[in-house]
């Protein structure tokens, strides 16, 4: 088996006794980048000699006793995140020349564990659309299938590890850009309850309030493995907080299973099937499994709070986007735009409606310990469109793809996807399960779980060549 194919935990325990090198690894991980990245524009920067330099690093931290839980894991870092010394450009021509000060506090965290940065992750231009297509480095591919999209605003990382690139991908969610191109590409992702991984430095973020950093990986326990060793407090972040709840599953869990989230979401019917077998497979573990939705407030929709981004959008960019709006991606023009008309009146009217729809998840998890969703409703998509026109047998919007995460965004809750099975065309569907604040471990306990029994493997029907089966 190559070692490519190896998890994050195993490469890192294999290099801690000696039997690999930490140059090895990455020696492998940078053949595999020349081999397949030119292809799928996954990673837009990379240095090898770095890269290697820093695996050499961590062989004499090694040496001189350090214990590195990630030593010479290879892992990618999402271009809106910050590597010291690198180009870093928030997939903005308007950033094209910026090199980043320092490292990201979550990369940071994963260097001092021994991890190695092989390459910058391309995303949406401020990592603010589904996605992965930019006027700077083009689009990134799916390498299941490079004729299909793998979502956004992510895509660069999870092609990452889906094509072996890097054992683990740092990412960030500020309305699904983790869980949707995880479930895309067969993969695990993770965001984690909101402040709970500090990010006190960094680009000016259109979603601030509601992003997250975190992890994506092959497998429950490296995304668990990752989310240990990013969890911490920095008192430089407003919204960082100084501890989290730790629940093994130590009794069945009552369980909700909301096929449409109780917003009459579209989903298409080889998807909804998958992951019902998902929520069937939790039953069959012991759990109790109910139909159940939140009851969200009047009106609560897709991207309830979309308004918010687009004037903060309009507030950050605006003004260069009036004076050289051919710098910018079309999309994120139309974007800004709205952001105009967006007053203060309604700002405050949507900061009220966040509250209540953080209420009515917290009086739906008084009741239940988890919640079952899709993470997203659809197979991926060809790559030309910017958003599937037919979910579920009728047309749609160009958001209803995204639909089913943004709201755990809002509500700050910890929400994971992973793989359940594949739909009519082979490829991967997404379970998502979402628990209450700091619950982030029973979200990882029960994952772990129906890992054990949920196919996650996904072959390749015209993937690149030289990726794993």
């Amino acid at each position: 088996m190559d070692i490519l194919d190896w998890s994050a935990t195993a490469l890192a325990g294999a290099v801690a006794r000696g039997t690999l090198h930490p140059r090895e690894v990455i020696q492998q991980a940078l053949r595999r980048i020349e081999a397949v990245n030119g292809r799928l524009q996954a990673l837009i920067d990379v240095d090898g000699d770095d890269a290697l330099g820093q695996a050499d690093a961590v062989a004499q931290r090694l040496q001189a006793g350090e214990l590195l839980p990630l030593a010479g894991v290879p892992f990618s870092v999402k271009d809106n995140l910050w590597v010291g010394g690198r180009r870093s450009t928030f997939g903005s021509r308007l950033f094209a020349g910026h090199v980043a000060p320092r490292d990201a506090w979550a990369v940071a965290r994963l260097r001092q564990a021994g991890a190695v940065v092989v390459g910058i992750s391309n995303c949406s231009e401020f990592a603010c659309r589904g996605v992965t297509v930019n006027p700077l480095h083009g689009a990134t591919l799916n390498p299941l299938d490079t004729a299909r999209t793998t979502g956004g605003s992510s895509g660069g990382a999870v092609a990452s590890v889906a094509a072996g690139m890097a054992a683990l991908a740092l990412a960030t969610d500020a309305g699904g850009s983790i869980r949707r191109p995880a479930a895309h590409t067969g993969l695990v992702g993770l965001k984690p309850t909101f402040g709970r991984v500090p990010h006190p430095w960094g680009f000016a973020d259109p979603s601030a309030e509601i992003s997250v950093v975190g992890p994506i990986a092959r497998c429950v326990d490296d995304v668990a493995l990752a989310l240990s060793l990013l969890t911490g407090h920095d008192g430089r972040d407003l919204y960082s907080a100084p501890g989290q709840l730790t629940d093994a599953l130590a009794r069945p869990l009552r369980l909700a299973y909301s096929p449409q989230l109780g917003c009459d979401f579209a989903v298409d019917a080889d998807v909804a099937a998958a992951v019902e077998r998902g929520a069937v497979a939790a039953e069959r573990l012991g759990h109790s499994v109910v139909v159940a939705d939140p009851v969200w407030p009047q009106g609560t929709g897709e991207y309830p709070l979309l308004e918010l981004q687009q004037a903060a959008l309009a507030s950050l960019f605006g003004a260069r986007w009036r004076i050289e709006p051919e710098l910018f991606d079309p999309d994120l023009g139309t974007q800004i735009e709205a952001g105009f008309a967006v007053g203060g009146p309604r700002i405050a009217q949507l900061l009220r409606l966040r509250e209540e729809l953080a209420h009515a998840l917290g009086e739906f998890f008084s009741r239940y310990d988890l919640l079952l969703t899709p993470t997203v409703p659809c197979e991926p998509w060809l790559v030309d469109r910017s958003a599937p026109a037919v979910i579920g047998g009728g047309a749609v919007g160009p958001r209803a793809h995204a639909a089913f995460t943004p709201l755990f965004n809002y509500c700050g809750v910890p929400a994971l996807s992973l793989p359940c099975g594949v739909g009519a065309r082979g490829l991967p569907v997404g379970l998502q399960i979402i628990g209450p604040r700091w619950h982030d471990e029973r979200v990882l306990g029960l994952a772990r779980q129906l890992e054990t029994v949920l196919p996650h493997r996904v072959r390749a029907p015209s993937g690149v060549v030289g990726l794993r089966p």
